[in-house]
């Protein structure tokens, strides 16, 4: 059976290798003597997005009938909701060519398989979902108190803090001012020379790149 593998990563990173995904699919190919007639990575791209490019290009090689099967990770890496997923399995049963998921141990194309998938991708897409609402809303709560969110580091109005402790008493050390502040020594170092580097402004947020809102 001439089967595709398809895995799908958010980010490049040593936690999110394709590598870590694939290696097990391979495994599981061999055991079941199931030709790979190829690998489909997507990186870098968001499990909300229908078009992805190389799940397009899966897609184009299954409407060719060039596989017989697809092996997918998980369900929640194939299709981006419940919606999606089905539109994919039908055109798939319409060309004749299979699907499994891997960690779920799923075979998409049979009843008790549709049934499963559509649990999951529902239970996947609401987990989703309910993720982003958390992000807009401690965003939003953020903005009503006018509070400066920084992506990294400590916060600005800490950074605030050391810039005018620093100013007020030159003659601390850095010490001095690390346990006046209640922060450490490195982090009143990076700040008071970022500040007098121009990076930081009074409030202790970075010019360049802007990420205070």
């Amino acid at each position: 059976m001439r089967t595709a593998l398809y895995v799908r990563v958010s980010t490049q990173g040593e936690d999110q290798d394709p590598e870590l995904q694939l290696k097990p699919m391979r495994k599981y190919c061999i055991a079941r003597f199931m030709t790979i007639a190829g690998e489909y990575i997507d990186i870098g791209q968001s499990g909300a997005k229908d078009s992805r490019p190389e799940l397009n290009l899966l897609m184009e090689v299954a409407r060719k009938r060039q596989i017989d099967c697809i092996l997918v990770w998980k369900i929640d890496r194939f299709g981006s909701s419940q919606k999606h997923l089905v539109t994919l399995l039908e055109e798939l049963k319409g060309t004749g060519v299979a699907a499994i998921s891997y960690k779920e141990n799923i075979k998409l194309s049979t009843a008790s398989g549709r049934l499963q998938m559509s649990i999951l991708s529902t239970m996947a897409e609401f987990e989703r979902e309910f993720l982003e609402e958390r992000v807009k809303t401690v965003i939003a709560q953020a903005r009503d108190k006018e509070i400066k969110i920084s992506r990294k580091g400590i916060a600005p109005t800490q950074r605030k803090q050391i810039i005018e402790t620093a100013e007020q008493r030159p003659d601390l050390s850095i010490r001095e001012l690390a346990k006046r502040v209640k922060q450490s020594r490195t982090a009143v170092f990076k700040t008071l020379l970022n500040f007098r580097a121009g990076k930081y402004d009074k409030d202790g947020c970075l010019y360049e790149p802007p990420i205070c809102l």
